[in-house]
């Protein structure tokens, strides 16, 4: 399949599953009638709010996620990402979990987080997702028969490390995929531009679905989900507003662009 519409979904998920999942169901149904082959979920997107209760439900959490995706994906036959959500890991910790599932329902490629967001970005926003996320330590592509192309996985916080992101290109990745919950002050800053550098360094598209808006209490986040070809150029853009980002995804631009400027076969290091 060498053309087929890509869906980045945007959320303004709370910590009510229920209501998350119901929200999900209609947007992943209306990316899905708009004919989109690939649904990505951003991070987050069963439970957005307090850390600690995330940790507490992080059981059911994982359980409805796990139970709901794959009936999802066959319904409207479609490769949906699940872009990250908590899977209790011992020890009073979880795994940020991404999970890839084929049209069929299958999983094809499960993902842990490997970067943690432990920053002090002002005395009022402190982050340490490490004192209750177990970080994974493997760098995952897979193939997708469905879509003709080998697709990266990565959440968030890993998008600031380009090297994560070579390894998948060097594994053959043309579709690097970036689930986020990007801050508001260090999404302003820097979330299109990471977005944009890591899709021309490795001559890749990049889904990155997103949170947007306040949820709870004290999280506010960026939005913009985005889709972006291999040159660097934004196909879509959500805004500020929950909704869908889709755009098509040529798969056969992969080679042109790497023809025209093989980087990636120049590297010496």
């Amino acid at each position: 399949m060498p053309k087929f519409l890509a869906a980045a979904i945007q959320l303004n998920s709370q910590p009510d599953l229920e209501r998350n999942m119901q929200e999900i169901y209609r947007l992943v149904k209306r990316a899905a009638e708009e004919g989109a082959a690939f649904i990505g979920l951003p991070e987050n997107f069963a439970f957005m709010g307090n850390e600690k209760e995330r940790l507490k439900q992080a059981k059911t959490l994982s359980a409805s996620v796990e139970s709901r995706l794959p009936v999802w994906a066959k319904e409207f036959g479609v490769t949906l990402l699940g872009g990250g959500y908590p899977v209790p890991a011992g020890e009073g910790k979880v795994f940020n979990r991404s999970r890839l599932i084929t049209p069929d329902g299958k999983t094809a490629a499960v993902y842990d987080k490997i970067h943690l967001f432990d920053v002090e970005l002002s005395a009022e926003e402190t982050y340490r997702e490490s004192d209750m996320v177990e970080g994974g330590r493997d760098v995952i592509s897979c193939f997708s028969v469905a879509l003709g192309v080998r697709i990266g996985l990565s959440i968030c916080y890993d998008v600031r490390f380009p090297e994560l992101y070579r390894k998948l290109a060097e594994q053959g990745s043309g579709l690097l995929c970036v689930p986020a919950a990007f801050t508001r002050p260090t999404g302003k800053a820097h979330w299109e531009v990471l977005l944009r550098a890591r899709a021309i360094e490795n001559s890749s598209f990049m889904i990155a679905p997103a949170q947007t808006g306040k949820h709870g209490d004290k999280r506010e986040t960026y939005g913009h989900s985005l889709i972006i070809d291999p040159w660097g150029t934004v196909l879509a853009d959500a805004g500020t507003e929950p909704g869908v980002a889709i755009a098509e995804i040529d798969t056969s631009a992969l080679a042109e662009v790497r023809r025209k400027l093989p980087s990636l076969s120049h590297r010496i290091l």
